[in-house]
């Protein structure tokens, strides 16, 4: 027999973040392996605000989608490697595990081979997603799920030492949000490793990024609620995401070419500094619009900002990277402008301006991209509006700075 134990009247503590309320009551309740799926849902679905439904390790193999949607409750595993959710035999349901509640706690446990989504929390406050791994065991394949770790929609939300594997779109996700702070955690074998989308006031640092598609991206895309901006990516190690793309055809993804390491699209205010970034084979860091994705022109919403502006790089680390660029349209141009065994410099930028603004054909000061502290980094202009007929590449109109932008402090 395999012992569920629920326990109420904890207070948690996690660095950076206040102490969580108290709970009220206590509650214990032995279940049977065997019978598992069904209690642990009439637990979740009968939860009260302050219970914590703790899960004993062993694996655990699920059919069927599991759904919360009270506040105030934790999930807790006795460790990602100890505890794990199977949904290898998963017949129905969209996600692993649908969260639509405020002040949830998830911590210490894996959700594996989920039929979609692994982990998705929709419109809530006050979210901690600690200690959990996401993964699709047999590895890249366009028949995984989507998304490992997914708040949409959500306000107030820490992600700290999750780990999330080979998730066909991104392996952690953060969209539509606010006050965001991603932090100690590993992706990996994902086509996105950690992907910010149309979030405000996001703070990613001290992950690791490896054997991606693409490392970190932040990206807006056009026809949702909320624009992002102000994103700080900091003390990363975002190395070798070289992984062959295996996203599903036409999603904002499919079109990010293998080997790119910190990808900016359509967003402003972005603050990169301080990181490793070293051996992704298309450029360390990559600047577009929309343009440059699987959006056309005429689908971007009446309104949206395509275009990247604003964008401070500073004080990185780079090494390796740009020799095998991951479409065939870059790797001619990289042969044409460096020759066979050259490489891209560390930043590439697709050369969409917005007309509006520019001054002279190059960004405003204002909006400029700033590269500072970085005396051998080089800006690749690819001129994608031009098809890459005029590429070039410039280093003084990009040493400049920009105010540093503020730390994300949550309300947790």
């Amino acid at each position: 027999m395999i012992k569920s134990v629920f326990l109420l009247g904890l207070v948690f503590w996690f660095s950076g973040c206040s102490e969580q309320q108290p709970a009220e009551n206590v509650a214990v309740e032995v279940v049977e392996a065997s019978d598992y799926q069904t209690q642990l849902q009439t637990s979740l679905l009968t939860a009260q605000r302050g219970d914590v439904i703790t899960i004993p390790a062993g694996t655990f193999e699920f059919n069927r989608s599991l759904s919360l949607n009270v506040d105030g409750v934790t999930i807790r595993g006795a460790g990602m490697d100890q505890t794990i959710l199977s949904f290898r035999g998963q017949i129905s349901g969209a996600e692993g595990l649908l969260v639509t509640a405020s002040d949830f706690i998830i911590e210490d446990l894996a959700i594996e081979d989920a039929k979609g989504d692994a982990l998705k929390i929709n419109e809530g406050k006050n979210i901690i997603v600690r200690r959990v791994r996401t993964e699709w065991t047999n590895g890249p394949d366009t028949a995984n799920g989507a998304y490992g770790i997914y708040p949409v929609q959500t306000e107030n939300t820490l992600i700290d030492g999750v780990v999330a594997i080979a998730a066909s779109d991104a392996g952690i996700y953060v969209g539509q949000s606010r006050n965001v702070i991603v932090r100690n955690s590993r992706a990996e074998y994902n086509v996105a490793g950690i992907e910010i989308e149309n979030t405000q006031d996001a703070d990613v640092f001290d992950n690791i990024a490896t054997h991606n598609t693409g490392g970190i991206l932040v990206f807006n895309m056009p026809n949702l609620a909320q624009e992002g901006a102000r994103t700080r990516i900091f003390r990363n190690q975002v190395i070798a995401n070289n992984t062959a793309n295996f996203a599903l055809a036409g999603g904002a993804v499919a079109g990010l070419p293998a080997g790119s390491g910190i990808s900016v699209n359509s967003n402003d205010d972005v603050e990169i500094f301080d990181n490793d970034i070293r051996d992704n084979n298309t450029a360390h860091i990559i600047i577009s619009s929309v343009f440059s994705t699987n959006y056309s022109r005429r689908e971007t919403a009446s309104g949206f900002d395509p275009y990247p502006e604003h964008i401070f790089i500073h004080d990185n680390r780079y090494s390796g990277g740009g020799t095998a660029p991951g479409t065939q349209a870059l790797t001619d141009l990289k042969v044409a402008m460096f020759g066979p065994e050259g490489h891209f410099p560390n930043i590439i930028w697709d050369g969409f301006l917005n007309p509006d603004t520019a001054v002279d054909g190059y960004l405003p000061p204002a909006k400029n991209f700033c590269v500072a502290n970085e005396p051998e980094t080089m800006l690749l202009n690819v001129d994608g509006p031009s098809a890459y007929a005029n590429p070039s590449v410039e280093q003084a109109r990009y040493q400049c700075t920009h105010e540093p932008l503020q730390a994300v402090v949550l309300d947790l």
